[in-house]
């Protein structure tokens, strides 16, 4: 009879080390870690808190709450130590050579998360990138104290098991090859978008913290089957649908990856072709989870995101979504009241949906250009295109041409400017 083979996947074991300069935030940063765990797939065994004003230039925590860690994964016997913020390659090799098993940082954990979230040719190619780029630096690491070790949190994916074989050089000429294939996918996804504004539908991206509700309010807006789950950066890859609002107007709206506090900076620079989706978007809905008790702290995080982006300054709609696990709605309204251009609404159960087409409907027309055209009748096609891609607020069929005064978008305006009327007096009318 055959011996039967062992069972040796397991799940990997963790301890956690929050690092705070700040009292109040140390719960949700110790809540969201404890989270981004088990999205990576571990289990927490213990958590080791510490309060700095700065890091050890050595161990970053110091050599005390080293030793205690250590302690702490010899009684646990944890696989892994994870480190609530971003280790230089000393930091995180001392801190290996303290505690005797693999530590990893921030960084290094929601990379993880990405190698097995990135399904499409191009997330995969995005996560390889940022993953060798943090990498590079800590090789040295890896072959040192772990050159046997395979897999695990930190150390998988298309780049991961490629990192304990491959020297310096090969990891470099594989950043090369890796940037060189994301510029043509950046090349082809900008002449999409190039292809997109030749339809001239005004566009708009979701933004917004990780599990937010980004891709459930697109499925609700469009009709869409965009995956969507409340688990951590759920979907990686931008998705794109049109949306009709209830006058008859289109947009095309734009799903992007969520964001995070203290997202890693490789991580925004292997993902610039993707978050560009937002730089191109005319204005921006910026899913906020209201029911979330650090709702005020991931909202600062994407505006902060988006200053990074440079595009703080582009028109944007608050949606504060999941009102419906909101217990104070008197304080869900007055928070609304209270921001500019915001609204409240459930888009699993797609409550409060008109609230958000209103706010669409007004931000749409502070982005139209008044014109008074002069279109002949062998372009009458071109009416039709004021009335779907604007408002048309007169349309007086005269003998030679259609005289046409409406509200349109800029792109259409552009494209139409061999028609405009000659302005007499400031009225442009004839």
């Amino acid at each position: 009879m055959p011996r039967q083979t062992q069972e040796i996947d397991r799940t990997e074991r963790a301890i956690l080390v929050c690092v705070e300069t700040d009292e109040e935030a140390e719960a949700y940063a110790t809540e969201e870690l404890r989270s981004l765990t088990g999205t990576a797939g571990a289990e927490v065994v213990e958590i080791f808190h510490q309060h700095r004003s700065q890091p050890d230039p050595r161990y970053y925590i110091g050599k005390g709450k080293a030793e205690e860690i250590a302690a702490g994964v010899a009684d646990t016997g944890a696989d892994l130590v994870i480190v609530d913020c971003e280790l230089s390659p000393t930091q995180q090799r001392n801190l290996q050579e303290v505690v005797r098993t693999r530590v990893i940082d921030r960084t290094q954990l929601i990379l993880d998360i990405f190698a097995q979230r990135a399904h499409t040719r191009e997330g995969k190619l995005q996560v390889e990138l940022a993953q060798l780029t943090y990498m590079l630096p800590r090789l040295m690491n890896v072959y040192t104290e772990f050159e046997r070790q395979q897999g695990g949190i930190g150390v998988r994916g298309g780049a991961g098991e490629t990192k304990l074989e491959t020297d310096r050089r090969k990891v470099r000429d594989r950043i090369n090859d890796l940037r060189e294939e994301l510029a043509e996918v950046q090349s082809r996804r900008t002449q999409q978008r190039s292809l997109r504004r030749r339809t001239p539908f005004p566009t708009a991206a979701l933004v917004g913290y990780t599990s937010a509700g980004k891709s459930t309010l697109l499925n609700t807006l469009a009709g869409a089957n965009v995956y969507a789950d409340p688990k951590l950066f759920a979907t990686l890859d931008p998705t794109t649908r049109r949306v009709v609002l209830p006058d008859g107007w289109g947009i095309i709206l734009t799903d992007t990856v969520g964001f995070i506090r203290n997202l890693p900076h490789d991580l925004v620079a292997a993902f610039r072709a993707t978050l560009e989706e937002v730089n191109e978007a005319d204005f921006l809905i910026h899913v906020v989870d209201a029911s979330h008790p650090q709702r005020d702290l991931q909202h600062d995080s994407v505006l902060q995101v988006l200053e990074e982006l440079g595009v703080a300054d582009k028109p944007i709609i608050t949606a504060f979504n999941k009102s419906d696990l909101v217990t104070d709605q008197y304080a869900l309204r007055a928070l609304v009241a209270d921001t500019e251009n915001a609204c409240y609404l459930s888009a699993l159960k797609a409550d409060g949906i008109p609230y958000l087409m209103e706010r669409i409907v007004i931000t749409l027309k502070s982005l139209l250009v008044p014109v008074v055209l002069r279109i002949p009748y062998n372009r009458s096609d071109l009416v039709g295109q004021c009335y779907e891609y604007g408002r048309v607020l007169k349309a007086d069929y005269r003998a030679e041409y259609i005289l046409v005064e409406a509200e349109i978008t800029r792109d259409l305006a552009g494209r139409l400017a061999e028609y405009r009327a000659p302005s007499r007096g400031g009225s442009g009318q004839d």
